[in-house]
């Protein structure tokens, strides 16, 4: 994510710049935590998100005061070494972090190559213990000091490096647990073969078990973080880096950089090719995959004037298409951005977990202090079986260092982060955008789910079912012209049901009549005056009122009692009626019918499984949302809301409601409801996904609206991802709950149980395996 330009010079005195900084040396929670306080500490940043598991830092930032590239260079001196994100010419941001990420790979495993090197020569020098025959010089002394020390100068040596600059800078973090008690052991292990009198025991073996322990650890670790990451990774490659531009011949084509490519000008592509830009097909038809979209694998066809998104894939024919849209500003490149935005936004459980990682080094050193001096100065008098085998100064040394190794802060730090990149990775790929881990605890504790109609529930594209006249008006008028007089008046209005009433006369070849003057008042109708000459049914011009009743009464029309009990029956079929008076006359009525979605009612079905009340609010009139209340089972409702007051209905319910609110809408006339509401879902679709405010937003194709299933499969995901957060949780602080006494001893004097370093090295590489892992189990599982 670069710096995103500020609007305008208005703008930039108060909104804040956003960077992305691509953060190395992070190993644990307190690596995050000691990240996001140095940079809020830098003059002008207002906020700072750090994510463990992408190594990433959102930062909010005044321009004025600082600089990308000054807040990295702050954080590089501190042991951190960070660059602002961007990516060299043809490539993609997320394709530079993953040359990073394969970089550490190698890296990882080097270290581990070497690790395994000592930890066999350490198991020959041992071998005739196992019954082996003897080997002179491996079994030397001197030779296992030396594999200690080629250990600690070789894949040690980050590690001990890292961990003394977290010290010196007050940030100590898990490699400075780790390599206090490596040096611990290695110093004492000196001791013992310098000073031979003191009748300590030589452990060189520990520094070599431990850090190999560690390194595999970590190899381990870092392959099954890139795998979590690896769905963004995948969705960022989708767009193929060349095009085949041609003129408007068609005839000719050359292969340049997509980079290079400008709107207006054509590409050609192939079948089994994906499409490089977003734009319109101008020549051919074919079926497009357009599952990275909606996570439908069933192909969409398209035609000319049909709108094409940059990644999806064309498979029966050959396409051109006039470029709208490149790089930044297509579908995919603000799917991913948004998606990598999400996976810096923490949820608020996570606070326990940064909290207590904040001071979880400083408390374990303290633990492993208090260790060593309890045994040393009372545990071996108290129980002085404990050290039938050794003195108390070395047993109280390992127990010290098993507390430092064992200790780790590195579960707390990837238990919420690498849940969260799983499940936004997840959705983007089956079109559901999460934005953050704050979505996903909110997702979870709702309780009611609020709908709006049009457009949500419904199609959104109402269509005319009757055209009644008034005979009373005049005698001679036909349905037809009714609609035509009607259609006239709305033909400059882009209401919905005007909308409807215009393409009806157009279905059916009616002329537009001439109309002098109009107006429009939202929520009532529409007045024009229109010559009816044409018709041969009145003479000159004439005013022509199109609305509701309020609209009529409004200019002293009575509806008569008849059609009102017409009315009253339409819309008990769920239509929607519509007034129209001609020269201060009741003219007639035309009645329309938005249609539900075809899967509005099994969608729905699905919520109530889950345990949501379902509430219907719309600006339509009472009887209409009755019907269609009890066409989908909806057992509360409220109509003739407007736009304006459908987020104080919100806040009423929020008042009353225990538990959370979602809203879900089409993003168009309910903004202000979807922003009152703790989640809003937005069926928006993929148009303007860089700007929309809505929690979540369900992702449909160019010409395809999103599937209402889609509700569910969000909280229904949402809902997998924060068990799997409270379950990492819960394993990483009943981990640290549970080893960190048993190495300091606590099973000692009972039942003779203790952990020797090495083991405490492996629990704790385990331990940040087994929360990267867990996570990585949410793709094979399901909502309860």
């Amino acid at each position: 994510m670069q710096v995103l330009p500020r609007p305008s010079a208005k703008q930039a005195d108060t909104e804040p710049a956003i960077a992305t900084l691509d953060v190395g040396g992070m190993k644990c929670a307190g690596c995050v935590q000691a990240v996001e306080r140095q940079l809020c500490q830098q003059d002008g940043v207002k906020s700072a998100r750090v994510n463990l598991v992408t190594a990433v830092a959102a930062i909010e930032y005044d321009a004025a005061a600082t600089n990308p590239g000054t807040l990295a260079a702050a954080l590089s001196q501190r042991g951190f070494p960070s660059q602002p994100r961007q990516a060299a010419a043809g490539t993609s941001p997320l394709a530079a972090a993953a040359e990073r990420q394969a970089a550490e790979a190698r890296r990882y495993r080097w270290q581990l190559a070497i690790a395994a090197l000592l930890l066999l020569c350490s198991g020959l020098g041992h071998w005739q213990h196992w019954g082996g025959p003897s080997l002179p010089l491996v079994s030397s002394i001197w030779f296992h000091w030396g594999l200690a020390t080629l250990a600690l100068a070789l894949p040690g040596r980050e590690i001990l490096l890292d961990g003394a600059r977290g010290l010196w800078y007050r940030a100590p973090n898990m490699n400075t647990l780790v390599g206090l008690g490596t040096v611990s052991a290695y110093l004492a292990s000196c001791a013992a073969l310098v000073w031979p009198a003191l009748g300590w025991e030589c452990f060189f073996d520990e520094p070599v078990m431990l850090l190999g322990f560690i390194v595999l650890g970590r190899s381990l670790e870092a392959r099954a973080r890139h795998r979590a990451a690896s769905a963004l990774e995948t969705l960022s490659t989708l767009q193929p880096p060349t095009a085949c531009l041609i003129g408007r011949d068609e005839q000719t084509g050359i292969e340049v950089p997509v980079a290079s490519l400008r709107p207006g000008e054509w590409v050609r592509v192939l079948p089994g090719e994906k499409m490089p830009v977003d734009g319109e097909i101008v020549s051919g038809a074919s079926a497009v995959d357009e599952s990275l979209l909606t996570g439908e694998a069933t192909p969409v066809t398209k035609q000319v004037g049909d709108r094409v998104v940059a990644g999806t894939l064309n498979q029966t024919g050959a396409l051109a298409i006039a470029v709208t849209q490149t790089g930044a500003e297509t579908t995919l490149a603000q799917i991913v951005q948004l998606v990598e935005t999400a996976q810096t936004r923490k949820a608020p459980v996570q606070q326990l977990a940064d909290t207590i990682a904040g001071y979880f080094a400083y408390g374990v050193m303290a633990i492993a202090t208090l260790v060593f001096l309890f045994w040393y100065g009372f545990g071996t008098s108290i129980w002085p079986a404990v050290v039938a085998d050794t003195v108390p100064l070395l047993l109280s040394l390992k127990l010290a260092i098993a507390v430092l190794v064992v200790a780790c802060p590195c579960a707390l730090g990837l238990a919420t982060p690498t849940a969260i990149l799983v499940g936004t990775s997840l959705g983007a790929e089956q079109g559901l955008l999460i934005k953050g881990g704050d979505v996903l605890e909110r997702a979870h504790q709702l309780r009611t789910i609020v709908f709006d109609k049009t457009g949500t529930l419904t199609l959104g594209r109402p269509t005319l079912t009757d055209s009644l006249p008034a005979p009373a008006a005049n005698p001679s008028w036909s349905a037809t012209q009714l609609l035509q007089i009607a259609a006239s008046v709305e033909r400059e209005s882009n209401h919905p049901l005007a909308t409807a009433i215009a393409t009806a006369a157009q279905q059916q070849e009616l002329d537009s009549l001439p109309v002098v003057a109009s107006q429009t008042a939202a929520g009532l109708g529409a007045r024009a005056d229109v010559d009816l000459a044409p018709l041969a049914i009145a003479t000159g011009i004439v005013p022509v009122l199109v609305g509701n009743a309020a609209w009529l009464q409004r200019h002293d029309i009575a509806v008569p009692t008849s059609m009102q009990q017409t009315a009253a029956a339409l819309a008990a079929a769920g239509k929607t009626v519509v007034y129209v008076a001609i020269a201060g006359q009741f003219a007639g009525s035309l009645a329309l019918r938005d249609p539900l979605r075809p899967e509005a009612a099994a969608a729905l079905a699905r919520l109530r499984t889950l345990g949501l009340e379902l509430v219907l609010l719309t600006g339509d009139r009472h009887a209409v949302a009755a019907a269609i209340a009890r066409e989908l089972d909806i057992s509360r409702f409220d109509a003739e809301i407007p736009p304006e007051a459908k987020a104080a209905k919100i806040r009423a319910l929020q008042a009353e409601q225990i538990g959370a609110i979602a809203m879900v809408g089409d993003g168009i006339n309910d903004a202000p409801a979807l922003a009152q509401a703790d989640v809003s879902i937005s069926l928006q679709g993929s148009t303007d996904i860089a700007t929309e405010t809505a929690s979540i937003v369900l992702m449909g194709s160019p010409d395809q609206p999103p599937s209402l299933h889609s509700v569910a499969d969000a909280l229904a995901l949402s809902r997998a991802t924060f068990t799997t957060i409270r379950q990492n949780l819960l394993w990483a602080l009943g981990y640290n709950a549970i080893a960190i006494p048993v190495a300091g001893g606590v099973l000692l004097p009972r039942w003779g149980l203790s952990l020797t370093p090495a083991t405490a090295a492996a629990l704790m590489a385990f331990s940040s395996v087994a929360v990267v892992l867990n996570s990585l189990l949410l793709r094979h599982r399901r909502s309860p």
